[in-house]
């Protein structure tokens, strides 16, 4: 699926969306396992005490959802079932540029929770976060509050650190075995540009070959 594509047809006329500072949370989880949705939904209800909460499972179905309705919050995972979401939140900054995002995701932090924050997405959260911390970080993410700096990132020679968003998002598509007309159709791009991209994908990481870049991958928990 052209997830590029489909999102700008759906926001191309939209002008950004300012959010009313005063208005109550109103908040979207998005994520492919439904019993994580729906415990994390739980959890934010349940603990927290905030119930306008809705969900999906797919960077369609959450692409039609942010047009449809306004949201105060989004709480979402890096890989959908049908895609990846670093290919839409440069877009969603464009209409939404006042929403408050966490990534709730088993990727690793020191790879995506960087790159995410050239976004504005400081609220970086792993999916096997004690339940407290959990609360605790919803709790300040909900409120609008400062994040805590990190200070319990990993791998700090991770070769996959240093990727851009751009390069994550065909990373991705080049450990699943994708060529560069397919991934040059999907993002919309030349294919000299994903040619290019992923000549640096190579080079940043030291991996001579595919089967190099899907050790490395494995060695440091990048899911595709």
């Amino acid at each position: 699926m052209e997830i590029s594509a489909l999102m700008n047809d759906l926001i191309n006329e939209l002008p950004a969306v300012k959010l009313n500072p005063v208005m109550q949370p109103k908040i979207l989880i998005a994520d492919d396992h439904s019993m994580i949705r729906k415990g994390l939904k739980l959890h934010v209800q349940l603990t927290l005490g905030f119930t306008d909460i809705d969900e999906v499972g797919t960077c369609n179905e959450l692409m039609k959802e942010l047009v449809k309705n306004k949201y105060t919050h989004l709480i979402l995972d890096i890989i959908l079932s049908d895609g990846n979401t670093l290919e839409v939140i440069p877009n969603i900054r464009r209409v939404y540029p006042d929403l408050n995002i966490l990534v709730f995701s088993m990727q690793p932090a020191e790879i995506y929770g960087e790159a995410v924050k050239q976004y504005g997405i400081n609220y970086y959260m792993s999916k096997s976060v004690g339940e407290e911390e959990m609360i605790q970080t919803l709790q300040k993410f909900i409120h609008n509050e400062t994040p805590q700096k990190r200070t319990d990132i990993h791998h700090q020679d991770n070769p996959f650190k240093t990727l851009a968003p751009r390069e994550l998002e065909i990373l991705h598509y080049v450990l699943k075995g994708i060529g560069t007309k397919e991934i040059s159709e999907n993002l919309n791009l030349k294919m000299n540009t994903v040619s290019t991209i992923k000549t640096r994908i190579y080079e940043k990481t030291n991996a001579g070959n595919i089967k190099e870049l899907i050790e490395l991958a494995t060695l440091y928990n990048v899911n595709y």
